[in-house]
């Protein structure tokens, strides 16, 4: 029998993401039309012989979080449930303090899957390659160029029989082209290495004598204090994925992904995608539109539009690019390009709504999604334009203005005949003008 992990993180975690993660976690956060962690919950569902999933993360488990899960049991007749740690316990921590509930039952191995990449999900292949010479643990990697292998945990591996020699978390200088994926494969005895990291910290402390430090000894980080020290030592293998595969760490990256899985959906969910009918909008392209929508037929979607729960789009409203999210209304002929428009916004007819995309480089095969910050030397770069709620609360450090910034899903109202460009838009507002590359207080 197999299990699965899904680390979920908290609400002290994802910064970069918070414009859009303060209405709902972050995990649920729709990509595609589903929740973020759904697409994980589907590829592990796939895999024969898996028996359960566990969800570990630090997020309260309110309403939203407990109807997620039960639908997902519904969906798939297979046992989802959350755990909720006592204290944010780093990447590791989690799976050492529930390692009762991940190891009942003996299973064979165990899948570990962060929520905030955007993958294929190759765990079948995992599998094999784990049956076929089993270690303690077996990474996800895939290449990235020279340059953006420093934001990720790199991986020097043989390559013969792809051991991991070397690991080094966001090195400071190159290492190797080769980057961890952040979903893995652990067998049964790969927690006897976080329970060595969890009596060294106890011992530590008890050194320090410092009662301040609870709960730090439960803290255990899988890349710094497992991968790093266990690397060259015969216990890590990876194995490397040229399929989709990106981190979603800002707003920007969320749009990118959505686009990513809706490309997917043509071979996992057909029926998924909106097609051409009579009568209907003009499609072009991957397209998703919840049911409950209302979308004018002689409106345009597409390419890669996701249109959530009880939108209404009006007629002759042009949407490429974009994500608009629940109850949102985009009235006649507005224009929305690579954007996100928030939870109950509405853009006025004629309005345009525009923003830069920052997408991989298309000419550099392994180039990555750049999460960056949304300023750069007091100016506000160009990025995708978010229409929702934001919190001025960290949003500088050092002078410079940080993508820290919280939205919540709000009655923005865009007027009628402006233009909204490479903007973030705060709570409730009204706004009577054009705006570009500004934060509009």
């Amino acid at each position: 029998m197999l299990k699965a992990v899904i680390l979920i993180g908290g609400p002290q975690k994802g910064t970069r993401f918070r414009p859009l993660s303060f209405e709902v976690p972050k995990p649920l956060f729709p990509v595609a039309g589903v929740p973020m962690i759904q697409h994980h919950i589907e590829a592990c569902a796939q895999v024969p012989g898996m028996q359960e999933i566990l969800l570990i993360g630090f997020y309260q488990p309110d309403e939203a979080l407990m109807q997620f899960l039960e639908a997902i049991r519904q969906e798939f007749n297979l046992p989802v449930r959350y755990l909720q740690e006592f204290a944010p316990l780093g990447t590791g921590g989690g799976l050492y303090h529930f390692r009762d509930q991940i190891l009942a039952g003996g299973p064979e191995a165990f899948f570990v899957l962060n929520a905030d990449v955007c993958s294929d999900f190759p765990l079948s292949a995992m599998l094999d390659a784990h049956r076929s010479q089993r270690h303690p643990f077996l990474l996800l990697g895939t290449t990235a160029n020279r340059t953006q292998s420093l934001n990720y945990g790199c991986i020097v591996e043989n390559p013969q029989t792809h051991e991991v020699l070397h690991y080094v978390e966001k090195p400071s200088t190159f290492i190797s082209d080769i980057i961890n994926c952040g979903i893995y494969l652990f067998s049964p005895e790969a927690l006897t290495p976080l329970r060595d990291v969890f009596h060294r910290n106890q011992q530590e402390r008890q050194l320090e004598d410092s009662p301040s430090s609870w709960p730090g000894a439960g803290t255990i980080r899988l890349e710094q204090d497992v991968f790093s020290a266990l690397a060259g030592k015969g216990q890590i293998y990876v194995h490397i994925t040229e399929g989709v595969w990106s981190q979603i760490k800002s707003a920007g990256s969320a749009l990118y992904a959505s686009r990513l899985y809706l490309g997917r959906y043509q071979i996992t969910h057909p029926e998924r995608l909106a097609k051409h009918t009579p009568g209907g909008p003009r499609i072009r392209g991957n397209v998703y539109i919840h049911p409950t929508a209302k979308v004018a037929p002689s409106a345009v979607l597409g390419p890669n539009v996701s249109i959530g729960k009880g939108v209404t789009v009006g007629e002759g409203v042009r949407l490429r690019e974009s994500i608009v999210l629940h109850g949102a209304t985009l009235q006649e002929h507005t224009c929305v390009l690579h954007s996100i428009v928030g939870w109950g916004s509405t853009v006025g007819r004629w309005a345009r709504v525009e923003g830069t995309p920052n997408d991989p480089n298309p000419n550099d095969p392994r180039a990555r999604m750049d999460s960056e910050s949304l300023f750069k030397d007091g100016k506000l770069l160009p990025a995708i334009t978010i229409l929702a709620r934001m919190d001025s609360e960290s949003l500088f450090k050092d002078g410079k203005l940080l993508p820290a910034i919280t939205i919540l899903g709000c009655r923005v109202r865009i007027p009628a005949e402006v233009l909204i460009l490479n903007s973030i838009v705060l709570p409730h507002k009204e706004l009577s003008r054009s705006f570009t590359n500004q934060i509009i207080l």
